[in-house]
Parts: C-alpha cells; sequence; structure tokens
C-alpha cells in the first residue's frame, strides 16, 4: 500500500488525516482488529497467507486507516485508489470490508449512532436517553421554481458575483 499510517509524524497529520489522535487510532485499532477476527476468523495476516492474490491491504491497522481516511477527507474511490497505489475496484472492496468491521466493532462497544427508526415513537424513546441530536447540514442542489415569490425561500445569497 502506497500510503500508510506509519507515514503520520504529527498530531496534526494524525487528526487532518484520520479525524484521531494517534493515541485513539491505537485504541479503535484494538477493537478492530479483535472485531476482524470475529467476523471473519482470521487475521489479515492469515488470510493473506492464504490468499492467490496480491494482498495490498495487509494489515487491519492499515484497512482501518484506509477507511478512516476515506471517511475524513470525502475524495473519490478513484482519487482515493490513486493515493493508496491500488485499483479503483480493490480500493472499494477493502472499504466496503473495513466499513463492514468499524461500523460492527462500534456497535458492539455501543459507540455507533443510530441512523434509522421504524417509527416517531421510536425515536422520542431513544432521544429520552440521549439528549443531543447531530444533524447533517450538507446543502444539497435544489431544482428552484419558477414562480418568483417562491423562489426566493431557495436563494442563499452566497453565490452572487456581486457580492
Amino acid at each position: 500500500m502506497k500510503t500508510s499510517h506509519t507515514e503520520l509524524k504529527s498530531a496534526r497529520q494524525w487528526k487532518a488525516s484520520t479525524g484521531v489522535s494517534e493515541a485513539q487510532f491505537a485504541a479503535l485499532a484494538e477493537l478492530f482488529k479483535q472485531e476482524f477476527l470475529n467476523l471473519f476468523g482470521k487475521s489479515k495476516a492469515e488470510l493473506a497467507l492464504d490468499s492467490p492474490k496480491e494482498i495490498h491491504v495487509k494489515t487491519e491497522e492499515d484497512l482501518l486507516f484506509l477507511v478512516l481516511f476515506s471517511l475524513k477527507t470525502g475524495m473519490t474511490e478513484d482519487v482515493l485508489g490513486l493515493i493508496f497505489g491500488i485499483e479503483r475496484s480493490t480500493f472499494s472492496k477493502n472499504r466496503a470490508v473495513g466499513l463492514k468491521v468499524l461500523s460492527s466493532a462500534l456497535q458492539r462497544t455501543g459507540a455507533m449512532p443510530k441512523r434509522e427508526f421504524k417509527n416517531v415513537e421510536e425515536f422520542e424513546e431513544y432521544m429520552k436517553d440521549h439528549p443531543e441530536l447531530l444533524i447533517d447540514g450538507t446543502e444539497n442542489r435544489v431544482q428552484r421554481p419558477n414562480n418568483h415569490k417562491v423562489q426566493k425561500d431557495f436563494f442563499s445569497g452566497k453565490k452572487n458575483a456581486t457580492q
């Protein structure tokens, strides 16, 4: 693998590339290793020995780094494949496995946030024990209506070339 967590030298690099500190990464890596073993019955190294193909992501730490880096940076799989020195399809498969392991590890420890509710009552019951709610406020493109009065509701003013 072309890019690895072993290349990170400062606290700033750790936070910028993974969103966690080196110590947090180490603790998460231990959980990740255990969950990988639980899900697949073998370590990444043992699976590599059994594989007839060349293994690009050799350790659980490298797989965790790949997942955290991709989540933190939000780049396309083509670009991430280039950064990690692997084909896009190989990157995609590794990322899917890593996300499965990370999600399972976080669920097992109770650190994975709940993302879906069957109904309003279930949501309200859940929120009794969880006073904070995080909302992804990412701006989405909207087809603006033709009606000028209704269109004003969708105008932010941010894209005006004269301001």
